[in-house]
């Protein structure tokens, strides 16, 4: 029981930096395209406070982890911090600033999973992986996490940020069709979250991590 504690504990840590990690991507992605919004808000900083959603990163991780201990529940990890103040005017790159930070989010999950998965690659093919197990554990743990995050927000949803990806490329008459988006979004993707809906991500995210780390993802 503790210990299951413990590794519920690190999962929602490991959430909650690699979902900050994420949102400063955006912010320095949108600061090298000269918008400067989020330094001039304090966001480009570590500093847990300044990224804290009291709904994202608190209230809706903790009521999934709830869901997650009833009868036949499913964990869902799902949260999210609050996200850095972007004005796309400032942008050099009118046409495609949006696109690159909006990538930027993912790509950076993408790196920190890579980097893990470097490791658990390396002894793995020194053949130390049973002396430093406990070890590749808890990375597996940041690059599972990492991958995730990285391909669930790709989902072409609001508030994620695939859905700015998909507007991007969106023709001005579909306009219709975006601002339905952007008004039910948030409550289609708890929906299909809460149903089981995205179950088949889990294979690309298993698929992906192998691919990485060259083992499968154990816990």
């Amino acid at each position: 029981m503790f210990a299951s504690f413990a590794i519920t504990i690190f999962f929602l840590i490991v959430l909650l930096f690699s979902v900050i990690i994420h949102e400063l991507a955006h912010g320095y992605t949108a600061f090298s395209l000269g918008d400067p919004t989020a330094k001039y808000a304090g966001r480009l900083t570590i500093n847990p406070l300044k990224h804290l959603d009291l709904f994202g990163s608190i209230i809706l991780p903790l009521v999934f982890l709830l869901f997650s201990f009833l009868p036949g529940g499913q964990p869902i990890i799902f949260g999210w911090a609050k996200p850095v103040p972007v004005n796309p005017y400032n942008f050099r790159d009118k046409r495609w600033g949006g696109l690159k930070v909006a990538l930027s989010g993912p790509a950076s999950n993408f790196g920190i999973a890579i980097v893990f998965g470097l490791f658990i690659r390396i002894i793995d093919i020194t053949g130390t992986l049973g002396l430093f197990l406990p070890l590749a554990q808890l990375f597996g743990v940041i690059i599972y996490l990492n991958i995730l995050l990285g391909i669930f927000n790709l989902v072409p949803l609001p508030p994620l940020d695939g859905s700015w990806v998909l507007f991007s490329f969106f023709p001005h008459r579909a306009q219709r069709i975006r601002i339905f988006l952007q008004q039910y979004g948030l409550l289609i993707l708890i929906s299909v979250l809460l149903f089981g809906g995205f179950e088949w991500l889990y294979v690309i995210i298993n698929w992906i991590f192998s691919l990485i780390t060259g083992i499968s993802f154990t816990l």
